[in-house]
């Protein structure tokens, strides 16, 4: 989906890492070349106060505030998030009920998430201002738990909900269940529920395949399962998980969503997992193939490869070298 243009004027929540002074530094620079082609930067209140905005920016007409309990993507184009995936995590938290689109500025470490990176600001921001980008919807979870009739919590997540056990001395014991049938029963660390996005997070630490993301489907990753049948599987998006925790069991668990969002499982708690009803929205400034990403952010060795050179080649009509 393309990015059209709107009477209304312009508007981009920015959200920083300000833990960081070199993200505080990118995000400074980044109010003040949005306000000056005109459009408003909208931040957190608390956010403001950390990036102690000089008098000017402080009061420009082009800059406002507002409490991250209110809806702070309402009426924003886009979000301009600028950290690593964490804060991209928090940004997608926080833009859900809207559905606007998160524009990741990398910061962090490997930034799966992140469109950009720091050295790329002035082409990021005049991409935004000129309106070249698309945004890309990714499939996402909802999450719910449930005990006996109640339901205890509802969630949704970008990468992952994992069922985790509480205490790190005891087993967790579950069963878990793919559309409506049992599947198996594991004395486990726990069960990772992911997206093809988060195949690259916390999936991936646990041995779970990487997906691309144009591949919808739900995928299932035992820890450190005690059973014979204990492997990674992937699911249609139609599926329904479950993990139960089981009333014997001597431990009890904890449910975590994207690291952010968590509630502890009593025994006898049922997590149910479901493509989201809403998708997260990530902008895209370039089309570059998803190869090119997992070799570029994981730094994956392909020296000697042959086929662009292999296929003009070929194409041009030359005999075998």
């Amino acid at each position: 989906m393309t990015a059209t243009a709107s009477s209304s004027p312009r508007r981009v929540l920015v959200l920083t890492h300000t833990g960081r002074a070199a993200a505080r530094d990118v995000a400074r620079a980044c109010i003040r070349s949005l306000t000056s082609h005109g459009v408003v930067v909208r931040l957190l209140e608390d956010e403001a106060a950390d990036l102690d905005l000089d008098a000017a920016e402080t009061g420009h007409p082009l800059v406002e505030t507002t409490s991250q309990h209110d809806a702070p993507a309402e009426g924003c184009e886009l979000v301009l998030v600028i950290g690593g995936d964490g804060s991209i995590l928090r940004a997608a938290e926080l833009a859900h009920s809207t559905g606007t689109p998160l524009l990741g500025v990398n910061l962090g470490h490997v930034g799966f998430l992140a469109e950009a990176e720091q050295d790329d600001i002035e082409s990021t921001i005049s991409a935004i201002v000129g309106r070249r980008y698309t945004a890309e919807d990714r499939l996402a979870l909802d999450v719910q738990v449930i005990h006996g009739k109640e339901v205890l919590f509802q969630t949704f997540a970008l990468n992952e909900a994992s069922v985790e056990k509480a205490a790190r001395e005891r087993m967790l014991e579950v069963v878990v269940e793919v559309d409506g049938r049992p599947l198996s029963r594991w004395g486990c660390d726990g069960v990772v529920c992911a997206t093809p996005t988060g195949s690259t997070a916390y999936n991936f630490s646990a041995g779970g395949p990487v997906v691309w993301p144009e591949v919808e489907a739900l995928l299932m990753v035992p820890l450190s399962a005690h059973a014979l049948f204990a492997r990674p599987m992937v699911v249609a998006p139609t599926s329904v998980l479950a993990v139960e925790v089981l009333t014997d069991t001597e431990g009890s668990g904890v449910l975590w969503c994207d690291g952010r969002r968590t509630v502890d499982l009593p025994p006898g708690a049922r997590i149910e997992v479901r493509r989201g009803a809403r998708p997260v929205r990530l902008v895209r400034l370039q089309a570059a193939p998803f190869t090119d990403r997992l070799v570029a952010k994981f730094d994956l060795p392909v020296e000697g490869w042959r086929g662009a050179a292999e296929r003009r080649r070929r194409e041009n009509g030359d005999s075998d070298a």
